[in-house]
């Protein structure tokens, strides 16, 4: 089958663990075998071990009890002394020959976009034949509120450039949105980016003279044209099954099985979700 992984990244606050537990389970229950793999020297509890965890090597509370550094401060160097360190993480993937990884990653949105730190661990992984889909996770409250979505938006799309892998955007917590505003147009509209909503809503909130700014953010996401959002509502085993599905077929598992179309998972799921 070969070696598989993702790459869970995204805003503090995003559901990137949530995620990470839902596919967990998902996995466990179809009897598909999976490690989770925790690079988050600040996380706290998981509901699933991981198999790999970056705690192991370092953590964020030593590092700022130690060097006196801040939260952001302390996350970079953790995430730097990794990298100086990459031996380790090699050292823990021989242990996990063909199989399917879930990495879950810090929430600072620089490691993604700025600093080459998750391209560096991305490269180590394709170096042990690893092929990686990075899951990109967005919260969808932030529809609510149109500059703070298409600052996400442009997020995934830096991601997207700076990492140059497989990529799945994902609109998390739709379960928690109004059914109403599920089965609205303008919801379809922010799962395929309609620029159009950025200068339709902005344009009407903000002065004449941030018109030309907004114009050229639409211009910019129109010219890369890279970025929609498949939704994701955890409590639904159809909507973790398609967005799983996906997955699997931007890193080639099981390639010799068909993917699914999204209505073959939905078919027979309840009249009030509507995708």
């Amino acid at each position: 089958m070969g070696k598989q992984c993702q790459l869970v990244i995204g805003p503090a606050g995003s559901g990137k663990s949530t995620y990470c537990r839902t596919i967990m389970s998902h996995c466990q229950s179809i009897k598909r075998s999976v490690h989770l793999v925790n690079l988050d020297p600040a996380a706290e509890n998981f509901e699933y071990e991981p198999t790999i965890d970056i705690r192991d090597l370092i953590t964020l509370d030593d590092v700022m009890e130690e060097l006196d550094y801040g939260p952001n401060g302390g996350l970079v160097y953790c995430m730097e002394f990794l990298i100086n360190n990459i031996n380790w993480l090699e050292e823990e993937l021989n242990n996990y020959e063909d199989d399917y990884l879930i990495f879950d990653c810090p929430g600072q949105i620089e490691l993604y976009t700025h600093f080459p730190i998750m391209k560096t661990i991305v490269q180590t992984l394709q170096k042990y034949d690893y092929n990686v889909c990075c899951v990109y996770l967005l919260d969808s409250q932030f529809i609510e509120d149109t500059s703070k979505f298409f600052s996400g938006v442009l997020n995934a799309m830096s991601a997207m450039i700076q990492l140059e892998i497989p990529h799945i955007n994902v609109l998390t917590k739709v379960d928690l949105l109004d059914k109403k505003v599920q089965r609205s147009r303008d919801f379809e509209r922010y799962l395929e980016v309609d620029s159009s909503l950025l200068t339709e809503d902005i344009n009407n909130r903000m002065r004449p003279r941030y018109q030309h700014l907004n114009e050229a953010i639409v211009q910019l996401i129109d010219e890369y044209n890279m970025v929609n959002f498949l939704p994701l509502d955890i409590s639904d085993e159809e909507s973790v099954a398609y967005v799983l599905a996906q997955v699997d077929n931007s890193i080639q598992y099981g390639e010799d099985l068909e993917v699914k179309e999204r209505e073959d998972f939905t078919e027979d799921v309840d009249d009030d979700y509507d995708y």
